[in-house]
């Protein structure tokens, strides 16, 4: 007998494996992942729904963890699955198949596309950049760089030579401590750099706004995506606005505003606390006539977070996405890459390639970036280690 270690980490060991004894591809990909280990947080469980987990764990040969509440619970995603079929659940835990099967159903089938409205949309088999362009006199990186139409323009030709697939421009600061910009301002800003983007053929565009009017203006500019970092918080009326369009719906997490998220980084579990608001975001997107398939949610990188709690979520980006919708990540130039690195702001862009790379092989597949050049052979290597092929 001969026995070969494969590795655990990702299904695609085990894809390899059948593949090269025959298997054909999309049959191999759906075993590899139900071979795949998975553990699951439940909570708000009875104590009658504890037990019974419990009892399924010891017959079936998974790990069950308890407490006051809740489990975890830890087994193939293959053995998982009869918890989410009503037909074959155990007595006593009903209320487990909905949410468990919506979970299995896109981790086995992840999103492969992002639908931007109007017919259009973003591939999501491989890494998408997003590029930067801020229009800001005051953004912690290139504030003031690119602050007149010309500039904007060049700034944005340059993105999309070194592969920018989908153009950010914002018109209002975020950094920690910064102050408000009135509407109009901010409409003066982003309406006409995006009105020439579109016109020269370098969209699509989005529009980084929390404000209603603006994404209003921005949509009427030509912009197709309205990226939201206040995962709706701010404006109740910004989902309406997206929904009435049609257009594509970035929703970020933060905690309360530029001025005041720095003192809100108080988190139980930050990954599982992050899921669970950003959930909730999506959800008011979906309420307020933003259709699913145009979702993007985006875990916030350095919003309401430390160092510490930015690295913590990086590595369990995968809670993130399991909430379903395709995921963005902007970890650019940030503090937390600092923190790490010694570097300055305006050498941080290795690092923000390197973190792109990790997000990747987490689940993400957008990247918000200011150097697309460094992060595309970053991802391009990434990528590659996932590829089928």
């Amino acid at each position: 007998m001969k026995l070969t270690p494969l590795a655990a980490h990702t299904p695609e060991a085990v894809r390899a494996a059948l593949a090269a004894r025959g298997w054909d591809t999309q049959p191999a990909w759906f075993a590899a992942t139900g071979m795949q280990a998975l553990v699951v947080l439940l909570e708000e469980i009875t104590e009658a729904e504890r037990e019974a987990l419990v009892r399924w764990g010891a017959k079936g040969g998974a790990d069950v963890l308890t407490g006051d509440g809740w489990a975890l619970v830890g087994a193939p995603a293959s053995r998982l699955a009869p918890l989410a079929r009503p037909d074959r659940l155990p007595p006593g835990l009903e209320r487990l198949a909905p949410e468990l099967g919506r979970f299995l159903a896109s981790y086995a089938d992840p999103p492969r596309r992002w639908a931007l409205g109007g017919g259009s949309a973003l591939d999501l088999h491989h890494p998408v950049l997003i590029g930067i362009v801020n229009v800001t006199p005051d953004s912690f990186s290139d504030g003031g760089h690119f602050a007149t139409v010309d500039r904007a323009v060049a700034q944005a030709e340059r993105l999309v030579a070194d592969g920018c697939e989908l153009l950010d421009v914002g018109g209002e600061s975020t950094r920690p401590g910064s102050a408000p910009v009135p509407a109009d301002e901010e409409i003066g800003r982003v309406a006409p750099v995006i009105e020439q983007l579109v016109r020269r053929g370098l969209g699509p565009v989005s529009v980084d706004t929390r404000k209603a009017a603006v994404a209003r203006a921005a949509l009427a500019a030509g912009a197709a995506v309205v990226n939201d970092v206040s995962g709706l918080a701010f404006d109740a009326a910004l989902a309406g606005v997206v929904g009435a369009a049609g257009a594509g719906m970035i929703v970020m997490h933060m905690r309360g505003t530029p001025d005041t998220m720095d003192s809100l980084a108080v988190y139980r579990h930050v990954a599982a606390d992050v899921a669970a608001e950003l959930g909730a975001a999506a959800a008011r997107a979906e309420a307020g006539g933003v259709a699913r398939e145009l979702i993007v949610v985006d875990p916030g990188f350095g919003f309401a977070k430390t160092p510490e709690q930015n690295f913590r979520l990086l590595d369990e980006l995968a809670t993130v996405v399991g909430l379903g919708y395709p995921v963005a990540v902007g970890p650019s130039r940030k503090r937390f890459l600092g923190a790490a690195t010694g570097r300055p702001v305006e050498d941080r862009d290795r690092a923000t390639a390197v973190a792109c790379a990790l997000a990747w092989e987490r689940g993400a597949r957008l990247f918000r970036v200011h150097d697309a050049a460094l992060a595309r052979e970053a991802l391009r290597v990434a990528g590659a280690t996932t590829s089928p092929n």
